[in-house]
């Protein structure tokens, strides 16, 4: 089963934190996401299951991609802020993605330095393994069970990239 682990795209400044929105450029790399997404998941594109953080900015990335792969249903998910700890997303995932019954792709949107401890858990193992993403990186890991050390990286693309993967 895959999952893909995404950063939203870049940010203005300013605070409240959770209300920042993406930027100009944000949009674009957000946009240049979705387009590698149709690509590469091509009919799949529309059982694709999208859950983002509550913050501004990772819903309005989650909802570019969802208009572009005409999936309408986003989840808010309030585990996915920055700082929250990887373990309980980790948890969420054990217990609510059964890889044997939901062969949908999922892709969960959400923020660094969250994203980073993430994936370094769920690939390595490790309570310190990180994956630094920029901005609108995505990951795309494959396990057959949700838990600490079961995932294999199978990609890493940038927007930068994503024209090109």
């Amino acid at each position: 089963m895959k999952i893909y682990i995404m950063r939203h795209g870049e940010a203005a400044s300013g605070t409240p934190d959770a209300h920042r929105p993406l930027d100009l450029t944000g949009q674009q790399e957000v946009a240049r996401i979705a387009d590698w997404f149709i690509s590469t998941l091509g009919e799949d594109r529309h059982q694709l299951k999208v859950v983002a953080s509550p913050y501004d900015r990772a819903q309005q990335s989650a909802r570019i991609i969802g208009q572009a792969l005409h999936v309408d249903d986003i989840m808010t998910l309030p585990i996915m802020t920055p700082d929250a700890p990887p373990e309980t997303l980790i948890d969420w995932l054990t217990h609510n993605i059964d890889p044997r019954e939901d062969d949908a792709p999922w892709l969960f949107v959400s923020h660094m330095p969250l994203v980073a401890e993430l994936v370094g858990q769920l690939v390595d193992g490790s309570p310190n393994a990180r994956l630094p993403m920029g901005t609108a990186d995505v990951v795309e890991l494959e396990a057959e069970v949700w838990a600490a050390g079961s995932a294999t990286l199978v990609r890493h693309v940038t927007p930068a990239t994503a024209a090109i993967d």
